[in-house]
């Protein structure tokens, strides 16, 4: 006997997945506002990690609103503008990742 899709599961999982993903924008943040001053403070490393804490501020409040959203009985899809949003913070946080390393 097959039973039927467990519609709860798939929302849940999403929620799971954009906590991972928060929690790893997190740290490269972190390491790469750490990278950006580092040695010295100066204007250049300062403008580094105000921009990485910038982009992880917005890839946050994109994701707390996805995460809430999914609490819905029938959760939205995720605008246009918000998919962009998360996209772009996370393509910059893996540039500042990739800045940290080298």
């Amino acid at each position: 006997m097959t039973q039927g899709r467990d519609p709860g599961l798939q929302p849940e999982r999403t929620r799971l997945a954009w906590r991972r993903t928060t929690l790893s924008a997190t740290v490269v943040a972190v390491f790469a506002a750490k990278q950006a001053i580092h040695d010295e403070v100066t204007a250049a490393g300062l403008f580094g990690a105000a921009l990485s804490v910038l982009v992880w501020l917005g890839f946050l409040a994109v994701a707390h609103r996805r995460i809430q959203a999914l609490g819905a009985a029938r959760p939205e899809t995720l605008s246009h503008r918000a998919a962009l949003l998360a996209a772009g913070a996370t393509i910059a946080l893996a540039a500042f990742g990739v800045a940290v390393v080298v």
